[in-house]
């Protein structure tokens, strides 16, 4: 018999018109010791799954066994670790732990609680801050105090519902390292509910594909048998971790495609100017302006961003300096808080420049105008107006002279170009996040602006989302060939939209540690990206270049040289590989 086992199990919410039929006919069988890890779209019902394991809900269907045993509520054996943490802040970390031990283990000591309550504390690496409240702690180390607190409790199998996604990157490979430490020490059976793909080969002994919803149910299934311990580094190199990659990938992609693409409509822009594009402007702009620039379009000249603290002046960003050409799509990337979107924001106008200047085709940048369209992270719409009336404000200042047709044209075109034909007329509330995201882009690019500024656009939305709407995002692009800056956290991200990524380093001081071309085919897909041999050779340079950087090192010139000619290496190596092959193959 399995250690744990699903069978038969279904699950809908609501009824009647209101019914939404959630998991469907869900089976799996889970050995003692063993680390799977269920990918899946959000609202596909992986929460759903890993309630009904923790005995959270009842299911209308088939149900959980464990040890033999039905699963008909919560229990001690089954620990959770959820997205959020769920901390009590008036208590310490300590206190937080001490809270769960002292649930479980009625009978033991005061001394042998204490002594597990400390185990557990320095096994997720906060003995420093056992004396903290959680609004003290860091978003990662209120994750470390919700893992010490479930494993605390000693449970025989561990239930983790996206416990890393609402961290940055940094944050969230080091506690991936933690979680793969802490399964070998501890030896947990574990189910990891995750979006990230990298995250489960990392971890996992199986990754298994959960299908979109409604009706979602566990689809194919991806044995990892790569030896552990498993360096994020190293196995980027690795043949069959590449293999298993670009398979679950491109699994995911397929049966997420399958969900239904709104209608693309044959919409034709109008031959109409923006704004920011027509001869009212002063002399001095119209004489820059009487000859194309091309080169140089976008100059950051030496930078600097001071800010005022009780401590004395900080220097945040010291001497950027960036020249970019007309139709160049570069990406920022760099640890938190390295200034990345100190810069992005003083290119758009948001944030004042301390010292050095910007100057865009010509003309100094003063304040914030409709010549450089900004993506945020949140895309702030206003909820009460549909995506269509959304646009359509921009839409109407940037082209005043325009008729009404015309400029219901240029906004049905762009949306309809991010896949929101169907859906442009419902109000932004009741728009999901990614579908919010798909307004903010349409807005952007139907603003025809000279320059494009993206603030970690897809930050806030799942893995899965985010590769639909990097797609998205070059197919318009592709379109428009917009002059563009990009700020990521996402290496995959980075590479995928670039023809240069500018790697920053660690602030404060923060300035470009290095700059990467992005010698890959355009137009390009995530698809195309992962069938590319030279791909992982990109990747490797840039993990290696943020692992340099790692808790506030400071890397030499050498040392980071040494990496660019890694990759370079790696790349001729693989040419010389693929001719002969390619040379066979044409015989």
């Amino acid at each position: 018999m399995s250690f744990l086992e699903i069978t038969g199990l279904s699950k809908h919410y609501g009824d009647g018109a209101n019914r939404t039929n959630v998991l469907e006919d869900i089976n799996l069988k889970v050995e003692d010791g063993e680390f799977i890890a269920i990918v899946g779209f959000s609202g596909s019902g992986k929460t759903t799954l890993i309630s009904a394991l923790a005995g959270l809900i009842e299911p209308d269907t088939g149900g959980v066994i464990f040890r033999g045993k039905q699963v008909t509520g919560p229990g001690p054996e089954r620990g959770l670790v959820f997205q959020s943490y769920s901390l009590m802040p008036w208590l310490s970390v300590r206190g937080n732990i001490t809270l769960a031990v002292d649930a479980v283990y009625t009978s033991k000591s005061r001394k042998e609680k204490t002594e597990i309550t400390q185990h557990y504390i320095d096994m997720v690496g906060l003995s420093h801050a056992a004396d903290r409240r959680p609004a003290e702690l860091s978003g990662g180390m209120r994750q470390r105090v919700a893992v010490a607190r479930a494993l605390a409790m000693q449970p025989e199998v561990l239930l983790m519902d996206e416990p890393l996604s609402a961290l940055d990157a940094l944050t969230r490979a080091k506690l991936q390292d933690e979680f793969a430490d802490i399964s070998q020490k501890e030896k947990k059976t574990i189910i990891l509910i995750t979006n990230d793909v990298d995250e489960a080969i990392l971890l996992a002994d199986r990754v298994i594909a959960l299908t979109p919803a409604p009706n979602a149910t566990l689809g194919r299934e991806f044995r990892i048998d790569l030896p552990r311990p498993r360096n994020r580094a190293e196995i980027n190199s690795n043949a069959e971790f590449i293999g298993l990659r670009g398979e679950i990938t491109q699994y995911l992609m397929d049966i997420g495609a399958d969900r239904g693409v709104e209608a693309d409509r044959s919409i034709v822009l109008p031959e109409i100017v923006p704004i920011t594009q027509r001869d009212k402007i002063p002399p001095a702009y119209q004489k820059a302006a009487e000859s194309v620039r091309n080169e140089r379009y976008l100059d950051l000249s030496q930078i600097k961003k001071i800010y005022p603290t009780p401590q004395g002046p900080l220097t945040v960003v010291d001497g950027f300096d960036l020249k970019m050409n007309k139709g160049e799509f570069v990406t920022l990337i760099g640890h938190s808080g390295c200034g990345k979107s100190t810069v992005l924001s003083m290119i758009s106008g948001l944030n004042s420049i301390s010292e050095g200047g910007i100057i865009l085709d010509g003309t100094h940048i003063e304040g914030a105008g409709p010549d450089r369209a900004v993506v945020f992270q949140a895309p702030s719409l206003l909820p009460w107006l549909t995506a269509h009336e959304n646009v359509c404000l921009g839409v109407d200042k940037v082209y005043p002279d325009a008729d009404k047709s015309e400029r219901k044209d240029v906004v049905e075109y762009y949306l309809s170009k991010v896949g929101l034909a169907d859906s442009m007329h419902k109000l932004a509330g009741d728009l999901s996040n990614g579908m919010k995201q798909r307004v903010g882009i349409a807005r952007a690019f139907a603003l025809s602006p000279k320059l494009l500024l993206l603030d970690e656009p897809f930050g806030m939305l799942d893995s899965l989302t985010r590769w639909e709407l990097q797609d998205v995002l070059m197919d318009v692009w592709k379109r428009t060939q917009v002059t563009a800056v990009c700020v990521t956290h996402d290496v995959d991200e980075a590479i995928l939209l670039a023809d240069r990524v500018v790697m920053m380093s660690n602030g404060p001081h923060a300035k470009i540690g290095n700059v990467m071309d992005v010698d890959l085919p355009r137009p390009r897909s995530r698809k195309a990206l992962l069938e590319h041999p030279d791909y992982y050779a990109y990747r490797e340079e840039l993990l290696e270049f943020l692992d340099a950087y790692e808790g506030g090192a400071n890397p030499s010139i050498e040392q980071l040289s040494r990496i660019t000619a890694k990759r370079k290496e790696r790349i001729a190596r693989q040419a010389g590989q693929t001719k002969p092959n390619a040379l066979l193959s044409a015989g």
